[in-house]
């Protein structure tokens, strides 16, 4: 077995468990780039060692050394063939591969219906007022994309803190968060060691969203005083078929009984957000930014690695038939 094939998984798990505590270290906006760009560098470096393992233990297959003109003797030599290893490496890149094709076609769907929400909904604003005494707010992106707020959010919220959560849901649309989430989710179906960094990417959108609305209003202190009372206004779940529950891009409340639950053993992605507003916004930490793309530099440099050495075992296996 080539080692060089092994090292995105164990790159994988070193950043899964990495994930929380650099979602709330770094910068929020640099935080949801190199988050969401490291899940993709990894989730591409898994699938293109998969498929080098898999072809490798195909190439023990007499009809595919025979159609290739390869020494059978050269190929049955060589780690980088290891049969049991190569059918491994197929089924998971089967299953990994499926799995990215439901959930782009099921974030495809998800957009295409909040865009779809978006122009249906009463005048030609960014800001849809709803009346509706249940407390919601969130972002739907489209083109254009729309801001939805209930009167029931409003009737909660001081004028301060109204101009606090809007401007923290435009910062959505602006920042074109829920493409950051559909990218993280499609790389974690590609590599499912990658979970942690799906709720690491929401917690960075959302803090990214906080720190623009703090700098729109100049106000720190009231945007998390708006984030917190829009928590405890936000009574409920999102319906099903709610456009903030299929898209995940509402206000990030990290509100009920899980989220409760969570609180008595470390703190959740709601506690973090409000005490960061708190503090002065975060520093520049070049050290763990030149880490982390090192990380994803690594690991996209050991598949490429790890398809060189295949090819000049091949280039080998076919001299030495000849």
């Amino acid at each position: 077995m080539d080692p060089d094939v092994l090292l995105a998984p164990a790159l994988s798990l070193v950043v899964a468990v990495a994930a929380r505590p650099l979602s709330g270290r770094l910068a929020p906006r640099t935080a949801a780039w190199l988050l969401t760009g490291t899940a993709v560098a990894l989730a591409v470096a898994s699938l293109a060692t998969l498929a080098v393992s898999a072809l490798g233990g195909a190439l023990r297959l007499p009809p595919i050394a025979a159609l290739g003109h390869m020494s059978e003797a050269v190929l049955r030599r060589a780690p980088e063939t290891d049969p049991a290893f190569g059918t491994v490496a197929a089924v998971l890149l089967t299953a990994c591969l499926v799995s990215v094709a439901c959930v782009t076609v099921r974030q495809g769907y998800r957009l295409a219906t909040s865009a779809r929400t978006a122009r249906s909904l009463p005048g030609d604003g960014l800001l849809a007022i709803m009346d509706d005494p249940e407390a919601e707010a969130y972002a739907l992106p489209g083109r254009p994309g729309r801001v939805v707020v209930t009167t029931g959010m409003l009737d909660v919220l001081t004028p301060a803190q109204r101009d606090a959560l809007i401007a923290h849901e435009r910062a959505h649309l602006a920042g074109r968060h829920h493409l950051f989430r559909a990218l993280t989710a499609i790389a974690v179906a590609a590599n499912p060691l990658l979970w942690p960094l799906r709720s690491a990417v929401v917690f960075a959108t959302e803090r990214w969203a906080d720190e623009r609305a703090a700098a729109t209003i100049d106000d720190r202190a009231q945007t998390a005083q708006a984030i917190g009372r829009a928590a405890l206004a936000h009574n409920r779940r999102p319906r099903l078929g709610h456009p903030a529950a299929a898209l995940g891009i509402g206000i990030g409340l990290g509100v009920g009984p899980l989220g409760a639950r969570r609180l008595g053993r470390r703190p959740g992605p709601l506690p973090r957000r409000v005490a960061a507003l708190l503090e002065p916004p975060p520093a520049r930490r070049p050290l763990l930014i030149a880490v982390l793309v090192g990380l994803a530099l690594v690991s996209l440099l050991a598949a490429q690695d790890a398809a060189s050495d295949l090819h000049a075992l091949v280039e080998h296996a076919q001299a030495a038939a000849n």
